[in-house]
């Protein structure tokens, strides 16, 4: 069992890597491999990775990252459409997408993989409270950021909206799921506050009977915060 973990870093803000840490304590075993800012990326060159990840980073970070896998882009693609499983979250999802757009108009080309574009607005931090439901499965978690996603993902979407917003404040679908490739706004660190997602991204790994660490703390602890999340959405 192999983890990628892309430019440690750089993507790093709202306590992600929390979401590795917990992989940690439910896979001891797993071989974490952290590429840095120059390092080639393993996903070039290594097989049976099962899971590349990636969470939130600086606006400016988003531009070195760019530039570094500019040149993977078609690798990226190659390994989306083979199933290879994604964990993308906050504002990575913008790398992938068509173009950032600054406050001044000025487009930053990304990897034009999903067509789709982030606008930024750094005098407006959006935050808010989450509650979604992805494959019968109720999502908790918040959100911070100074961008949001504008496009179509109505065929490829992350998650339904029960509180909250999607992908920008006009929208109910959060984030995109293109097969296993999964990237969502919604940090928290996600997979300690949401126990059965996790179970289900453990499964999409290759992991058989999946085993979460400290499972039933986790679970009363999700389960007590999806309450509260009920009772404000009402």
């Amino acid at each position: 069992m192999k983890i990628e973990i892309l430019y440690p870093e750089f993507c790093n803000l709202n306590g992600d890597m929390g979401n590795i840490q917990y992989l940690k304590r439910c896979m001891p075993e797993a071989k974490i491999i952290e590429t840095a800012i120059h390092d080639k990326p393993a996903f070039s060159y290594e097989e049976d990775i099962s899971l590349i990840y990636m969470g939130t980073l600086s606006e400016r970070s988003q531009e070195i990252v760019i530039q570094k896998l500019r040149s993977y882009k078609e690798k990226i693609q190659e390994l989306i459409d083979a199933g290879q499983v994604f964990l993308f979250t906050g504002n990575s999802i913008e790398i992938l997408g068509e173009y950032i757009e600054n406050e001044e108009g000025h487009k930053i080309e990304a990897l034009g993989i999903f067509k789709v574009h982030a606008k930024r607005n750094m005098l407006h931090r959006h935050n808010s409270f989450f509650l979604g439901e992805y494959e019968e499965t109720e999502l908790i978690g918040f959100k911070s950021q100074f961008t949001m996603l504008y496009g179509e993902n109505s065929t490829n979407y992350f998650a339904k909206v029960q509180m909250g917003i999607g992908i920008n404040e006009q929208s109910k679908l959060e984030g995109i799921k293109q097969k296993n490739f999964i990237g969502t706004y919604v940090i928290g660190p996600l997979l300690i506050l949401n126990p059965l997602f996790t179970k289900k991204l453990l499964e999409m790994m290759g992991v058989k009977e999946p085993k979460l660490a400290l499972e039933q703390e986790v679970i009363e602890a999700y389960e007590t915060r999806l309450k509260k999340f009920k009772a404000l959405a009402k």
